[in-house]
């Protein structure tokens, strides 16, 4: 089964980028980064998503990420599906970070239960079939609304949902050009999907 083994955000300032990340969210091996000037403007067509245990931890780690320099999108709060608020990341990435619970059960804390690359897509019917071809398998799947795929022993789960209608969930406008400065590792790649997000053959994590 195909899976994704890395997520390279590509970032005008990796070391900053590796800071506030640290900071705002307690990510290091998880997300990578380089270094790249690719001309970007607006919507990138993507949003991370942490989903984690309880409405506490999601202001908790909301309120670090504002600390360490992101953007509000969408405060934290409560919704029919749960709690949750949107920050934009110093280079721009879309982070959500939400729960399905209503109720704290405990203390805030910094766990992340699991970590979601969300793309938007044009045509999900079309980017489902893609992705099986490429030996992904699906988990979940709404018609032509939002396709998940199994993550496995993947530190990230995929996901497929309408851009305009990811863009409205952010609560940014869907218009956006040039680069996703987005690089999906995975052991189907080399590829570029429909809507083109690249991936490449996964590589062993870099150690200090």
């Amino acid at each position: 089964m195909a899976s994704i083994e890395s997520v390279t955000l590509d970032v005008a300032d990796p070391t900053a980028a590796d800071r506030f990340y640290t900071a705002a969210f307690g990510l290091d091996t998880q997300i990578r980064l380089r270094a790249s000037e690719a001309p970007t403007t607006g919507f990138r067509g993507f949003t991370l998503a942490l989903t984690v245990s309880q409405p506490a931890t999601v202001s908790s780690l909301i309120d670090a990420a504002l600390d360490a320099g992101a953007t509000a999108l969408k405060p934290a709060a409560k919704s029919l599906w749960g709690y949750g608020g949107v920050v934009q990341a110093p280079d721009g990435t879309i982070w959500k970070v939400a729960t399905s619970a209503k109720k704290d059960t405990g203390p805030a804390t910094r766990q992340i239960d699991e970590i979601v690359l969300l793309l938007g897509v044009a045509d999900v019917a079309a980017s489902k079939r893609f992705y099986v071809d490429q030996g992904l398998v699906v988990a979940k799947s709404f018609g032509r609304m939002y396709v998940e795929f199994a993550a496995g022993s993947s530190p990230v789960k995929l996901a497929l949902y309408r851009r305009r209608a990811l863009a409205k969930d952010v609560g940014v406008s869907p218009d956006g050009t040039g680069s996703h400065r987005l690089m999906i590792g995975g052991d189907a790649g080399p590829f570029t999907d429909p809507d083109g997000f690249a991936w490449e053959a996964a590589s062993p994590a870099l150690t200090p």
